[in-house]
C-alpha cells in the first residue's frame, strides 16, 4: 500500500490540504469541528494509523478512510479523534437534583428511563445507575448510554474502571456497587452485575434522527455540545429533545450554554432545562 517507511509516522507532515480534508470527512460523520489548533491532535491520535497501515502522508489515508474498503478503518478514526475524558460523578449537582429534585417528581410513574447521551466509556451512566438505584428502587427504572464511538461502548459494557477513575464515588456507592479487584486485577474496580444488568449500552451518532431509541424522562448531554459549531449544536438537540418526553428534564454542561437557539426550554437550574408540556 505504501513504499518502504523512510520515516516514522510522528514524522510525516499533515500539510493544509490534508487537514482540510480531514476536517470536513470529521464534521460530515459526527459535527464535530476541529479548529486549527486541533491539528496537533488529529496528528497525535492518527500517526499510530498511518504507521500502522504503511502509509507515507495524510492524503493516502484520506483516500482509505473515504474509500469503499475503509469504513472499518473510519470507526477507528472517529474513535480516536472523539474519545473523551471522563469519570464518576463528574459535575455533582446535576446528581443531587436528579436525587432530590426529579425522582421525587416522578415518584409513581411508569417505568424511569434515563439517557446518557454520550456516555463514552460508561462512568456517567453507571453513575446515574447508582443514584436510581439507590433512590428510586424498587420503582422500575433503567438507563441507556449512547456514543459514536463502538470501541468505547465495548469498554462501557465490560463496567471495569482502574481505581483513580472512582475517586469521586462517594464511600456508600462504593462499598454497595463496586468490587474491588485482586490478582490480575489489582489496581481495578468492577461495577456490580445485578447494575451493570440495569444499563444499556447502544451505538448512536446525535448528528442523525435516533427514534429507534424510544423515550426518555431525562436526558444527560454534557460536555458535548461545545465541540460543535452553532447549526450543528442546534441539530444535535432537536434530535435529543426529540427522544424526551413532555416535561422532561435535559441536563447538559455548566461550560455550555443553550441561549440564542429558540428551543423553548425551561432554564429550571444550573445547566437543568425542562422540555414543556404539551
Amino acid at each position: 500500500m505504501a513504499s518502504q517507511g523512510a520515516f516514522s509516522a510522528s514524522q510525516i507532515a499533515l500539510n493544509d490540504n490534508e487537514f482540510r480534508l480531514l476536517q470536513r470527512l470529521f464534521y460530515e460523520q459526527v459535527g464535530i469541528q476541529l479548529p486549527p489548533v486541533k491539528r496537533p491532535l488529529i496528528c497525535g491520535r492518527l500517526a499510530k494509523r498511518l504507521a500502522a497501515l504503511g502509509l507515507d502522508s495524510y492524503q493516502q489515508y484520506y483516500n482509505y478512510l473515504v474509500s469503499t474498503q475503509g469504513s472499518a478503518e473510519l470507526e477507528i478514526a472517529i474513535d480516536l479523534i472523539t474519545t473523551h475524558e471522563t469519570y464518576f460523578f463528574r459535575e455533582p449537582q446535576h446528581f443531587h437534583y436528579l436525587q432530590h429534585s426529579i425522582l421525587p417528581q416522578v415518584a409513581g410513574h411508569a417505568p424511569l428511563r434515563v439517557w446518557s447521551a454520550a456516555s463514552s466509556t460508561g462512568e456517567e451512566a453507571f453513575t446515574l445507575a447508582m443514584v436510581l438505584a439507590e433512590h428510586r428502587s424498587p420503582q422500575p427504572w433503567s438507563v441507556v448510554g449512547t456514543d459514536v464511538s463502538l470501541a468505547v461502548l465495548e469498554s462501557a459494557r465490560k463496567g471495569l474502571y482502574t481505581l483513580g477513575r472512582g475517586e469521586k464515588i462517594p464511600a456508600q456507592y462504593l462499598k454497595r456497587y463496586c468490587l474491588k479487584g485482586r490478582g490480575q486485577y489489582e489496581g481495578y474496580f468492577l461495577v456490580d452485575r445485578q447494575l451493570r444488568e440495569c444499563v444499556e449500552f447502544l451505538p448512536s451518532n446525535l448528528t442523525r434522527p435516533c427514534p429507534e431509541l424510544g423515550m426518555f424522562d431525562v436526558a444527560m448531554l454534557r460536555n458535548v455540545l461545545i465541540y460543535f459549531d452553532q447549526p450543528t449544536k442546534k441539530l444535535v438537540l432537536t434530535h435529543v429533545l426529540d427522544r424526551v418526553k413532555p416535561g422532561g428534564w435535559l441536563l447538559v454542561g455548566h461550560s455550555e450554554s443553550l441561549q440564542d437557539l429558540s428551543l423553548g426550554l425551561e432554564l429550571v437550574a444550573p445547566a437543568i432545562y425542562r422540555k414543556p408540556r404539551r
